[in-house]
């Protein structure tokens, strides 16, 4: 009997066979949303990566910068649903999950679904509402299901929330708390695009970005059998110890007040293992912890007034971790 990392005799290692057709796949999936988003090929590649492996995305940007559409490309190219809540002082918590109403004519009440009802949802400028709406976000996000009036109704599968913060205009928001923060896989930026790509966008002036339509690469149900296929990537005991390592390291660092939580390193661990199948391996290296430990550990940490007053960043703090961090060189699991 074979025993692999996962503790478990009934799992199947994934096949080299099927890690070429996760890499095949995916790259076609790329390849699509890139024909929108244009040069910002590592941020597609983290944004599939997050809903290949269940998660959500944070997205710390500017305004014109391309967010609505990534989440649309992402959208149709799974031939999926979307929708987009612009988060506001005034939104109400029904205004996101969808509300019972009364039907007079029949004399019941009827449950409206709400914009978390699609495979992904844009949030944007979700620091913008109050801290009540944002906490009706947490159940879906985490449970991929709404709870109204004691009745469980569950979102679509795949589903994916993609949310937006503008880190210039601070005035009139509210500071996403610790277990909203922790509840996003992924943080990352699109930023501006460079030069050649700035021009790519000119070019296409004449048509509105939002009229575009692509085609699908995939059906939501074949996502789902991606998703499932990136879960049989092998972890050895060396990168599970290596991940805890760089976890136990954000905790006791000097800089760092709360470090990141078991539920990071569980993403941490899950990212990595869908990072390795889009290069087609049936294992995760260092190399795929240490590509994704900034993107997904940084937003969790809270660091130190003093440390954040001399300039100190969560990012500069993960990016010391991985120095100091001695990968493993060799694998544990016989």
């Amino acid at each position: 009997m074979t025993t692999t990392s996962h503790g478990t005799d009934d799992f199947t290692p994934l096949t080299l066979e099927e890690a070429a057709w996760f890499k095949e796949v995916f790259g076609r999936l790329s390849e699509n949303v890139e024909q929108v988003v244009l040069g910002k090929p590592h941020v597609v590649r983290l944004a599939l990566t997050t809903l290949l492996s269940e998660g959500h995305l944070l997205l710390e940007d500017f305004p014109g910068t391309g967010k609505t559409s990534l989440a649309r490309s992402i959208a149709q190219t799974v031939e999926g649903t979307s929708n987009r809540i612009q988060f506001t002082p005034d939104l109400l918590p029904g205004d996101v999950t969808g509300m019972s109403m009364y039907d007079q004519k029949n004399g019941i009440f009827e449950f409206h679904t709400g914009p978390v009802f699609a495979n992904v949802l844009l949030a944007d400028e979700i620091n913008r509402a109050s801290p009540k709406t944002q906490s009706a976000l947490l159940e879906v996000m985490e449970e991929s299901r709404v709870t109204v009036d004691g009745v469980t109704h569950r979102v679509p599968e795949p589903f994916m929330v993609i949310a937006t913060q503008n880190p210039i205009e601070q005035a009139g928001t509210y500071r996403l708390p610790e277990a909203q923060l922790d509840r996003f896989l992924l943080k990352t930026s699109l930023g501006y695009p460079d030069s050649v790509s700035t021009r790519r966008i000119l070019e296409g002036a004449r048509v509105k970005s939002h009229s575009r339509t692509l085609p699908p690469v995939l059906a939501a149900a074949d996502m789902l059998s991606m998703i499932e296929t990136a879960k049989r990537v092998e972890t050895d005991a060396a990168i599970l110890d290596y991940v805890s390592r760089i976890v136990d390291a954000t905790r006791e660092a000097a800089e760092v007040r709360l470090g990141a939580s078991v539920r990071g390193a569980l993403a941490l661990v899950r990212a990595s293992m869908t990072w390795a199948a889009t290069e087609g391996r049936t294992f995760v290296l260092p190399d795929d912890v240490k590509a994704l430990a900034e993107p997904v550990l940084a937003h969790r940490l809270v660091l130190d007034p003093e440390a954040e007053f001399d300039g100190v960043t969560a990012t500069s703090v993960v990016g010391r971790i991985l120095l100091d961090v001695v990968p493993p060189s060799e694998r544990l699991t016989v």
